[in-house]
C-alpha cells in the first residue's frame, strides 16, 4: 500500500476518534454548567457559548503559529503535539470545580490544538496530486463521522454515568489517536526553505490572492453558520420536547442528524464536484443551506428539527470540502501548511464568532432569531461567492487556458 494512502486512513482515523471526543462534549456543556452551580438558563446560555467558543478564538491565533512549524519541521510532530496535549487537557475538564475553570480549560485547549490542520496539511502535500482532490474529500468525512457518533455517545454516557465522564472518555479517546499517530503515520518530509517568513512575506508570495480571500471568508461564515446554533440546541430541544428526562440524548440526535446527512451527501457532492467544478457544488450549497435554517425557527417539535438538520447536513457536505480543493489548488506546497493555517483561523474565528452570537442572540432575543441572522449571513456570502469566485475562476481559465479541465470550468 501506498505511504499516503496508509497516512491517510490513520489520519481519517485520528480525525474520526478526535471528532468522536469532541463531539461528546458539544450537546452536555450546557448541564455541565448547571451541574458546575449556574442554574439561571440566560447564565447557561451565555456561559455555554464562551466556554464553547473561547477554545476556538485562541487556536485562531495560534493555527498559523502551528502551521509554520509543520511546514518547517513536519506536520507528524504537530500530530502528536496536538493530541497529546489534548487528551491531557480534556481529561483535566472532569476535575474542575467551577464555570471559570471549565473555561480557562477550553482556552489552553486552543493553544495545543490543531490535530485537523496538520492532518489536511499531512494529506495535501503527500498524496499523489492526481488523488489530492479525493483524498482531501474523503478525509473531510472523518470530523464529520465523529461528529454523528459523538453527541449520541456523550449524551448516553452523561445519562448513564455521568457528566464527568464524558470529559474522561474523551480525554482516552484523544489518547489513542496519539499512540495510532505515532506508529502507523510515516511523512517524507524535506524542508524547502530555512529561512522563517513572516506572515506578511508569507502572503505576498501567496498566487491568486483575491480567491484565497474569498475561500477565508467563506470559510468563517460556514463556521459562524453551523456554530450559532450548536452552543444552545440542547435549550432548543428542552424547549421543544415534553421528555425533559432524555434531553441531552434528544440533542445528540439533533446533533448526528446533520452529521449522518453529511456523510451520505459528501462523496455524492464529491463526485459531482469534480464533474462540474466545486465553485458551483459551492455555490448551490451556500444557497440550500441559507434557506433551510428558516423554517428551523418555526419547528413545532424535536422530529421537525431532525428532519431540518439532516437536509441541513447535506447542503453542508458540499461546502468545507470544496473549500479546501480550491485552497490547495491555487497554493504552493511550500506554503500549504501556513495557508491552511490561515484557513483554519479562519474557520475557528467563525466557531468563536457563531457560539458567541448564538449565546448572546438566544439570552437577549430568543433562539429562533439565530436561525434569521444565519440564514441572512449564507445567503449573503453566495451573493458574493455568485459573482468573486466565478470572475477569478473566469479570468484565470483566460490566463491559463491549459489549466481548463483542472479547475473544470
Amino acid at each position: 500500500m501506498p505511504i499516503w494512502k496508509r497516512n491517510l486512513i490513520v489520519c481519517w482515523f485520528g480525525m474520526f476518534v478526535t471528532g468522536v471526543g469532541m463531539g461528546q462534549i458539544a450537546p452536555v456543556l450546557p448541564l455541565y454548567i448547571d451541574h458546575l452551580g449556574i442554574h439561571d438558563t440566560a447564565l447557561i446560555e451565555q456561559f455555554s457559548g464562551i466556554a464553547f467558543g473561547i477554545t476556538f478564538i485562541v487556536s485562531a491565533v495560534f493555527s498559523p503559529i502551528w502551521g509554520q512549524a509543520a511546514d518547517r519541521f513536519g506536520r507528524k510532530p504537530m500530530l502528536l503535539r496536538a493530541s497529546l496535549g489534548m487528551a491531557v487537557v480534556i481529561f483535566s475538564m472532569g476535575f474542575v470545580q467551577n464555570v471559570y475553570e471549565l473555561i480557562g480549560l477550553r482556552l489552553l485547549q486552543g493553544v495545543i490544538t490543531g490535530y485537523g490542520t496538520a492532518c489536511i496539511t499531512l494529506i495535501a502535500t503527500q498524496t499523489d496530486k492526481q488523488y489530492a482532490g479525493w483524498a482531501l474529500g474523503t478525509l473531510s468525512t472523518a470530523p464529520i463521522a465523529g461528529s454523528l457518533l459523538g453527541p449520541l455517545i456523550g449524551g448516553y454516557i452523561a445519562e448513564t454515568l455521568g457528566l464527568q465522564n464524558v470529559f474522561f472518555i474523551t480525554g482516552t479517546l484523544m489518547l489513542v489517536a496519539f499512540i495510532t499517530t505515532a506508529f502507523l503515520v510515516k511523512e517524507s518530509f524535506t524542508r524547502q526553505d530555512k529561512k522563517v517568513l513572516s506572515a506578511k512575506e508569507t502572503w505576498n508570495i501567496i498566487p491568486n490572492k483575491g480567491l484565497t480571500i474569498i475561500m477565508f471568508v467563506t470559510s468563517f461564515v460556514l463556521a459562524v453558520a453551523l456554530y450559532s446554533v450548536e452552543p444552545i440546541i440542547t435549550v432548543y430541544v428542552a424547549e421543544l420536547s415534553s421528555n425533559t428526562n432524555h434531553v441531552a440524548m434528544l440533542a445528540g440526535m439533533a446533533f448526528s442528524a446533520s452529521g449522518l446527512a453529511n456523510i451520505i451527501a459528501a462523496p455524492i457532492l464529491g463526485k459531482l464536484s469534480d464533474r462540474i467544478g466545486p465553485q458551483k457544488v459551492m455555490l448551490a450549497a451556500l444557497v440550500a443551506a441559507g434557506l433551510i435554517f428558516i423554517p428551523q425557527a418555526f419547528v413545532k417539535n424535536f422530529w421537525q428539527l431532525m428532519v431540518l438538520r439532516f437536509l441541513l447536513g447535506i447542503a453542508m457536505a458540499g461546502l468545507i470540502p470544496s473549500v479546501n480543493v480550491l485552497v490547495k489548488k491555487i497554493t504552493p506546497d511550500s506554503l500549504t501548511g501556513r495557508v491552511f493555517g490561515f484557513n483554519m483561523s479562519a474557520q475557528y474565528l467563525g466557531v468563536f464568532g457563531g457560539s458567541i452570537l448564538g449565546g448572546q442572540v438566544a439570552a437577549y432575543w430568543g433562539i429562533k432569531y439565530i436561525f434569521f441572522i444565519t440564514s441572512t449571513l449564507l445567503l449573503i456570502n453566495a451573493v458574493w461567492v455568485y459573482f468573486k469566485v466565478y470572475k477569478n475562476l473566469a479570468l484565470y481559465k483566460k490566463e491559463n487556458e491549459e489549466e481548463r479541465k483542472k479547475w473544470k470550468i
